[in-house]
């Protein structure tokens, strides 16, 4: 026979039991629910990050705004050939109606622009150059601007063009990488097989028939760096020969979002110095290395901002068509001291250059 003491101490015991596991599964599932609160607090923080927003007009008015003396208006991003280390890449097909990017030119006149370059993509690709040409004739018959020029891969300009137009540009800059073909088609300075050398010499002979002084611009990369172009820049006589640093900026030929990759054409500070002792002796040689590039230009871009490049990338202003040239200039990041050191102000007036057509 079961003693009932024993009976009573058995379901004691298993009361107390009941009790602590009771309790125990209870502590647990609060623990389990405080760490999983704790690891989602966790998993969700991210470093803080300031806000994406315009610029602050306020800023802005505060600063002196430079002149625009010379502007650089890229008004399309199109382009017909596809240089591998290209800054200002097809990323948009947007260009401004005519009336429109006249108004923009009128504003920047009445802000004391005194030379406008037009450039791109290509410039001669909007069309076939008629849109080109019509703000050519503008800015010189209307507005009376000292110097007109324009910056172009050469492909698509006809003795025609030159024939309407050409009285109203002071400067025609083609841009030349090599004098081997074989070197300009490894860069992308090529449209299929056509050859970029004959379109410069017939160029240059145009300019010099049609009164256009010629100019060459060529960007130094890992590509042409030991080439030796003194012969070639001393035959052609360009009045400038801009020789730049192959420069990368992010978002148009370097990082994620960008349309190139540039970094296999990059060089050395070293070696594009010695690219330029190569080339003492050419008189004409204007040299820009990235140091003097960078910051040195007021850019435009196909909506009329001004492209900051201080951080290695573009960050736009807001329109001169929307808030007038003297607000959007003072998110340019335009240094203008060294705008003057790389030499930016020169005779470019054609009136003025006294040339031996």
């Amino acid at each position: 026979m079961t003693d009932p003491h024993s009976q009573n101490r058995a379901a004691a015991l298993w009361f107390v039991l009941g009790m602590f596991f009771s309790s125990l599964k209870m502590l647990l599932q609060l623990c389990i629910s405080t760490l999983s609160y704790v690891l989602s607090k966790v998993c969700s923080y991210r470093t803080p990050r300031p806000p994406v927003s315009p610029p602050d007009r306020k800023l802005g008015e505060l600063q002196t705004a430079p002149t625009p003396t010379s502007v650089n208006y890229h008004f399309t991003r199109k382009c017909n050939y596809k240089c591998g280390f290209c800054f200002h890449t097809a990323k948009t097909s947007f260009v401004l109606p005519l009336e429109e990017a006249k108004r923009g030119l009128k504003l920047l006149k009445e802000s004391r622009m005194e030379k406008i370059n037009f450039s791109g993509g290509e410039p001669y690709l909007e069309d076939k150059g008629e849109f080109l040409g019509k703000l050519v004739q503008y800015c010189k018959v209307d507005l009376q601007l000292p110097s007109v020029s324009i910056v172009s891969n050469g492909s698509m300009i006809t003795e025609r063009w030159f024939q309407k137009y050409g009285d109203y540009l002071d400067i025609l800059a083609i841009s030349c990488d090599s004098f081997d073909e074989s070197t300009n088609q490894l860069i992308g300075r090529a449209q299929g097989r056509k050859s970029h050398l004959d379109n410069l010499y017939k160029i240059r002979n145009w300019c010099q028939q049609y009164k256009v002084a010629f100019k060459i611009n060529s960007v130094i990369n890992t590509f042409n760096v030991d080439e030796d172009m003194t012969e070639h820049i001393t035959e052609l006589n360009p009045v400038r020969w801009k020789v730049f640093q192959c420069l990368l900026i992010d978002g148009e030929n370097a990082g994620e979002t960008a349309l190139r990759e540039a970094e296999r054409f990059i060089i050395s500070d070293q070696m594009f110095q010695e690219f330029l002792e190569r080339h003492s002796s050419v008189s004409c040689l204007v040299p820009e290395s990235n140091e003097k590039m960078r910051n040195s230009y007021l850019i435009l871009d196909e909506y009329m901002r001004f492209l900051d490049c201080r951080q290695g990338r573009k960050d736009p202003s807001k329109s001169i068509l929307d808030v007038g040239v003297k607000e959007a200039i003072c998110f340019s990041g335009f240094d203008e001291k060294m705008f003057l050191k790389r030499g930016g102000k020169y005779v470019w007036s054609k009136a003025d250059m006294k040339l031996d057509w």
